[in-house]
């Protein structure tokens, strides 16, 4: 289906019931909804947006298209949990409805003040040529759960030298300022980050620049821009679009990933950093956002999808979802994830097994499933390549191997399933030298999410195999390699 500008920038005044009755039947008979992610109820989900710990719950809202699962007039739906495990979907949290996000209410971030969480956008406005013009403006959550849009935009202009790609507000504080880093766009058509100081989230002062040494080569523009300090260095996380591939490298359509460094200088607008590295190295994780919680804990969350690429579940009326929520630490310069610590008390009955593997493919006794937390380590290997294969049926499997002549991982979802972005590559690698190897696999329905050697990479991937294909099989070529494996069954959350 052709989606038009009409159809795609309707108010939601003007849809039915009837329409979004439809439509939830539609998407609720999908065969690969998921069990224990955030999805949508309806439409397209995107970015994380706001994440927060506010008032005694996590507070976490994304991008919505409620019509279909295509970008159109963009909200901001609101899901909230106690736990990072159990969410509830609250509802509507920004809807566009004034001249200054009449085209969309964009990405941005959230921060406590004063008792109340502030939730700072873009409003994305279009003009009678389809010319566009952002505002960043400015909501309030209150402890009673309302939503107040503030009547004029706290940015309302873009400064000079930069285009009109200009959004994803991150704010902070620091001290007695609030802080906020902008994506933007230079009008040579190179990204980049701005910043902007506060003193009452209202009236902000633009700062420059953000100074990083990353030069005008790298990417066409930064999205979803993310600002932290972490065991005392200078952590910037972003989306910078028109990157091209490199090896192992950048194999997605746009990437995500960060910078490691010294603590951003705020009166220099200066960040000294390393090398740009990747967040996750799979096929769906882009414009993700950290928070902080009442532990002192730095955590992050992706939406598990890419724009412009259509997936198996449109014919549903619905697409994308939003990763686990992850702990980040550094380690020698790189972020280090792990599932949060909560995510356990969704393991229900446990099956283990030790072995020797020296054969080609070993079906697990007991390891089966199609919903599953699965942790496997492999030790005293001499096999060439050794790995898993999850998600097995008679015409499918999903292969998570270790190459160990390259010293390589591998994600293979050649086999996966349903067939979707191939233009992009089926298989994803990357360098992990290490004696032993660990994975920690969350499987829900439709999507894989492995974390390898306690975090140090992270594999994220969407895959639609049929609702029978769920044996796991672990495998050995060239040599023998032992493998501990611990599967728990996930309780439905």
């Amino acid at each position: 289906m052709e989606w038009t500008k009409e159809q795609r920038y309707r108010s939601m005044i003007d849809v039915s019931k009837e329409e979004i009755q439809g439509l939830a039947k539609l998407v609720n008979q999908c065969p690969w909804r998921q069990s224990f992610h955030i999805q949508p109820v309806t439409g397209l989900l995107n970015d994380p947006n706001g994440f927060s710990y506010f008032n005694g719950e996590y507070h976490l809202f994304y991008q919505w298209f409620p019509l279909g699962p295509v970008h159109g007039l963009k909200h901001w739906y609101h899901t909230k949990s106690k736990n990072l495990v159990h969410w509830e979907n609250v509802g509507m949290g920004i809807e566009p409805t004034n001249e200054f996000d009449c085209h969309g209410a964009y990405s941005g971030s959230g921060i406590e003040h004063d008792g109340k969480l502030y939730l700072m956008y873009t409003g994305n406005t279009r003009d009678e040529n389809w010319k566009r013009h952002p505002y960043q403006c400015l909501a309030v959550l209150n402890p009673d759960g309302s939503i107040i849009k503030m009547d004029e935009p706290v940015i309302a202009e873009v400064p000079s030298g930069y285009t009109d790609h200009y959004r994803d507000p991150k704010v902070w504080k620091d001290g007695d300022h609030f802080y906020a880093v902008i994506g933007a766009q230079r009008e040579n058509e190179t990204g980049t980050v701005v910043l902007y100081r506060s003193c009452d989230l209202k009236d902000w002062q633009f700062a420059g620049e953000v100074k990083t040494g990353l030069g005008e080569d790298f990417g066409y523009m930064w999205e979803c821009p993310d600002y932290f300090e972490l065991d005392g260095q200078g952590v910037f996380l972003f989306s910078p679009q028109g990157l091209k591939a490199e090896g192992d490298h950048y194999q997605n359509i746009y990437q995500s990933g960060y910078v490691v460094g010294s603590p951003i200088d705020l009166e220099k607008n200066l960040l000294k950093h390393g090398a740009f590295h990747e967040l996750d190295r799979g096929f769906e994780f882009y414009a993700p956002q950290s928070t902080v919680d009442q532990q002192g804990r730095r955590i992050v969350v992706g939406w598990m999808g890419l724009p412009e690429i259509d997936y198996p579940t449109d014919k549903n009326g619905w697409a994308h979802c939003l990763t686990l929520p992850r702990e980040l630490s550094v380690k020698d310069g790189k972020l280090v994830q792990q599932p949060v610590s909560e995510l356990e008390c969704l393991r229900g009955k446990k099956v283990e097994i030790s072995q020797m593997v020296e054969n080609e493919n070993t079906g697990l006794a007991d390891f089966e499933g199609e919903v599953y937390e699965l942790f496997a380590e492999f030790s005293n290997s001499t096999a060439e390549e050794f790995g898993l294969e999850l998600r097995v049926g008679p015409m499918e499997k999903t292969v998570i191997k270790v190459d160990a002549v390259s010293k390589k991982v591998v994600f293979d979802r050649t086999e996966s399933g349903e067939s979707f972005a191939e233009e992009f590559g089926t298989v994803r690698k990357c360098t992990v030298d290490a004696e032993k190897m660990s994975f920690r696999i969350f499987v829900d329905v439709s999507s894989v999410e492995v974390f390898v050697n306690n975090g140090e990479e992270v594999f994220t991937a969407r895959i639609f195999p049929s609702k029978n294909s769920n044996g796991i099989r672990v495998f050995a070529r060239g040599g023998e390699t032992k493998v501990t494996a611990v599967k728990w069954d996930i309780i439905d959350s």
